[in-house]
């Protein structure tokens, strides 16, 4: 072991006890200290999940990147394990970027990661040149193959930048060799793309071919590819870097595409069919998925967003969250994303109210929390006179110096909804706002909200679509109140979310 990785597993291991657990959310994972952003390895791997994630554990802005390590049972009660990976090694020296995980028939995990080693241009600017590098490990420990990187710039047609080659996305052939896909961008145009790789045993690897090629419509770059079957369908997901809007969506340039098309393993191709943007709130990024033995694609982000990594809690000692993680499904050539069914094992202190008809604002009798699981059925007192806007208000407090509350509004004559943070306790105008056009069968509409302290997460019609946010608010803001301009009927189930145990 390195000294720098010994180091960092003792800065963790003493600096991550002095987080008290309500300074934490109760089941969305963040670091066990300092930095977090993408997650990396999601696998099973001996009958528990595993979790890597990008960590730079001595400061909770981003640092030398790091792999922190995570298990767990049920994808809500999360344990740490020592940090995984650290910058010790030439190839990877100024950092351990991001990748994925595989299972070997020999019983090892491996680690397929992109290394960095910043070279400096004759102008003086720092560029970071990417490779690909692997680890071996049994779940607790890892070593770095000696002879990493196992694949550089050389080995990648010359039309690629050396400076965006990374993220690499790890399989089994069905014969039992390896694949591996990684993103890469184009040096004149700067297109992302993303290239196919084949290795006989995961050591040595040929580039095969350009997969996809974005051709200017996703933004830049693209980073994080997944590719999986589900219901009969192959999905890619990607994030793509620097996208403007299009179609009325993809506002967060960074942001999530998922693909769905044909991939024809023989031919290596993959015919896209139809695109839609994985999560249309603020904070989601670079989602992996992992295949449960149950069968489940099970799908885990970054809840988080680039453009607003400088605003944080001062009292946190740590940054960075991930989603909930979600089950995914294919459905009417959609992509269909719900909350794993493990979060109703957290279920308490039921609160049921059906058809409850009322007009401007009201608050129900035990329905507040920050650690909640809120379901909403809304429809207008009668189908042909639609209301304008319903909004549940949540993260809302009493005081009269400073207002506190973010808000689920929901335009039925736009079929727009509308997530809203700008009274949540930021002091900085960043983004606060996002909405999405959503399907309603006049006026009708089901919504899921699931806080967890410092994040909302907001689900439409069984998963159709997700908005995501993260909150700044106090804890003690946990009053919930719904209001509409006109008259309205409101069903409400609503649990409070308890751990069963402490990590």
């Amino acid at each position: 072991m390195s000294k720098i990785l010994r180091d960092a597993e003792r800065y963790e291991e003493i600096m991550g006890t002095t987080v008290p657990e309500e300074k934490r959310p109760g089941f969305h994972l963040t670091a066990r200290i300092g930095w977090m952003n993408d997650p990396n390895g999601f696998s099973y791997y001996k009958d528990r999940f595993h979790l890597f994630f990008q960590y730079y554990p001595y400061s909770c802005t981003w640092g030398p990147m790091y792999w922190g390590h995570a298990v767990t049972d049920d994808l809500l009660h999360w344990q740490y394990r020592p940090v995984a990976l650290a910058p010790d090694c030439n190839a990877d020296r100024d950092g351990c970027f991001s990748g994925t995980a595989i299972n070997l028939p020999d019983g090892r995990h491996m680690l397929m990661y992109t290394g960095v080693a910043n070279e400096f241009l004759p102008s003086g600017k720092k560029r970071e040149v990417q490779s690909q590098c692997i680890a071996f490990g049994d779940g607790e420990s890892y070593k770095k193959y000696p002879a990493n990187p196992v694949l550089t710039h050389e080995n990648i047609p010359a039309i690629y930048s050396r400076y965006d080659f990374r993220d690499p996305k790890i399989w089994r052939a069905e014969d039992g060799s390896f694949r591996s896909l990684i993103a890469a961008c184009t040096i004149t145009e700067q297109d992302g793309h993303l290239l196919l790789f084949s290795s006989p045993d995961g050591i040595r690897w040929k580039f095969e071919k350009t997969l996809i090629r974005n051709n200017g419509r996703f933004g830049k770059m693209w980073e994080c590819p997944d590719l999986f079957e589900l219901d009969g369908t192959q999905v890619l997901l990607i994030s793509p870097q620097d996208m403007i809007p299009l179609e009325e969506v993809y506002y967060n340039g960074n942001g999530t595409v998922c693909l769905l098309g044909d991939y024809d393993a023989e031919a290596q191709s993959f015919d896209e069919k139809s695109h839609q943007p994985v999560d249309q709130g603020i904070d989601f990024y670079a989602p992996q998925t992992v295949l449960s033995p149950d069968g489940r694609r099970i799908m885990i982000g970054w809840m988080q967003n680039w453009d607003t990594i400088h605003v944080q809690m001062p009292d946190l000692p740590w940054f960075g969250q991930m989603n909930l993680p979600r089950e995914l499904s294919v459905a009417n050539g959609k992509l269909i994303q719900k909350p794993v069914r493990e979060i109703t094992s957290l279920r308490r202190n039921p609160i049921i109210q059906k058809d409850i008809l009322f007009k401007n604002t009201i608050e129900l009798p035990g329905v507040r929390g920050r650690q909640i699981d809120l379901d909403l059925e809304i429809e207008p007192e009668s189908p042909d006179q639609l209301f304008e806007e319903f909004t549940v208000f949540f993260a809302q407090n009493s005081s009269e110096k400073e207002t506190r509350f973010s808000f689920v509004r929901f335009n039925p004559k736009k079929s727009r909804l509308t997530i809203d943070r700008t009274f949540s306790g930021s002091r900085r105008g960043f983004v606060h706002q996002r909405s999405a056009r959503v399907n309603h069968d006049h006026g009708k509409i089901r919504l899921r909200l699931i806080l967890d302290r410092f994040s909302a997460e907001i689900f439409v019609n069984g998963g159709e679509q997700v908005l995501s946010m993260t909150l700044f608010t106090e804890q003690d803001a946990d009053r919930i109140s719904f209001h509409c301009d006109s008259s309205v009927r409101l069903s409400v189930e609503k649990y409070d979310l308890l751990k069963t145990e402490t990590i």
